[in-house]
């Protein structure tokens, strides 16, 4: 028999993706609001805002495809 490598439950994996899920949308917010300065004058790092708005939107992407990983195969099993 081959060894299977040790899985977290599929429970535990959805609970993962989802607080990664929830973090980063509420990290793309924070950023996003930082796009519209409080003073007037007062200009954000478009650049870094630029990078910290595509890691968000990539980690709530990575987040969803795990979730539909997931429900696949339970769906599938």
């Amino acid at each position: 028999a081959a060894a299977v490598p040790c899985q977290k439950p599929r429970s535990e994996l959805v609970r993962t993706s989802l607080r990664l899920l929830t973090s980063s949308a509420y990290r793309l917010q924070s950023e996003c609001r930082k796009a519209l300065p409080a003073e007037p004058g007062a200009a954000p790092d478009v650049q870094l805002l630029t990078q910290q708005v595509i890691q968000c939107a990539y980690d709530i992407a990575k987040a969803a495809k795990q979730l539909v990983t997931i429900t696949t195969k339970e769906n599938n099993n």
